[in-house]
């Protein structure tokens, strides 16, 4: 078979499932990074017979996509912030709007006076939130932690491939402290999905993703934004910032818990999709 002939046997089987449009995107993706080809040759080769073990190897992809699976976890790999980070089941697949987080924390950084920033990321996961930072930000001393030892395993394995220098650590946020007067700036995107949530979670999600980022551990949905805005606040040197991605329809309530912990110039601020995403506070 031609690339062009399997390529149309993808987008039949898929956009049931997923829509055309993503079905397409899909397709490109898969057939990029088996194929090692670049969407212009990709175009132009579309016409190239593929080998057997090729053929099968696509098969068996498709069919793991039928079932839902993210095509990041097929695949091993998911672009962020311009670039490439391991993934697998143990950690959340990065999503566009924390790219967003991202640079604001690099903005925000850029105007704080200290000549070596100390900076950590609660949560970290696949690491690609401090990773992101250290690559625009070299000169910063930047941590990352996470209560999951495999979440951690794929984090220092991306800060291994992307030759980064973050340190990365082992923390329980709910139940351990952090060093005070430690840092310039905090950033988190800590789970925050309601257990009663579960049953409106899209499939590729739910059946998935680690459920242990995904869903707040009580029934207080915000039991990470109260500890961490209250930990953070004693671990944050003077004028330190702390900055959430949260839950688009918890602004009010994260900037309320925020004031309640003491911060000052507290801002709500949306993503590109007019959902508000991120809040920052001032020590």
């Amino acid at each position: 078979m031609t690339i062009s002939e399997i390529q149309k046997e993808y987008w039949q089987a898929l956009s049931p499932v997923y829509g055309d449009r993503e079905a397409k995107s899909i397709t490109k993706l898969v057939f990029e990074k088996e194929l090692d080809l670049s969407s212009t040759k990709l175009s132009f080769e579309r016409y190239r017979l593929i080998t057997q073990p090729q053929q099968q190897n696509l098969q068996d992809i498709l069919k793991r996509l039928l079932q839902h699976e993210p095509v990041q976890y097929v695949l091993g790999e998911a672009d962020f912030f311009g670039l490439v980070f391991k993934v697998n089941k143990h950690v959340l697949i990065p999503r566009p709007e924390t790219e967003e987080l991202v640079e604001w924390s690099i903005a925000l950084a850029k105007i704080l006076t200290a000549e070596n920033l100390h900076m950590l990321d609660i949560g970290t996961g696949t690491g690609c939130i401090p990773i992101s930072l250290a690559k625009s930000l070299p000169t910063s001393n930047i941590q990352g932690c996470d209560v999951s030892e495999e979440a951690l395993g794929v984090a220092k394995d991306n800060n291994t491939l992307l030759k980064t220098r973050v340190k990365f650590f082992k923390l329980d946020i709910l139940n351990e402290s952090l060093p005070d007067g430690s840092y310039d700036l905090i950033v988190s995107n800590p789970p925050y999905i309601a257990q009663s949530e579960k049953t409106d979670m899209a499939p590729h999600v739910l059946n998935f993703e680690p459920h242990l980022a995904l869903f707040a551990p009580t029934e207080d949905e915000l039991i990470f934004y109260k500890v961490i805005a209250r930990k953070a606040f004693a671990a944050l040197k003077k004028s330190g910032i702390l900055l959430f991605e949260i839950h688009a329809g918890k602004g009010v309530e994260v900037v309320d818990i925020m004031q309640q912990a003491g911060y000052q110039n507290i801002e709500l601020r949306k993503d590109l999709s007019g959902k508000n995403r991120m809040v920052k506070g001032i020590k």
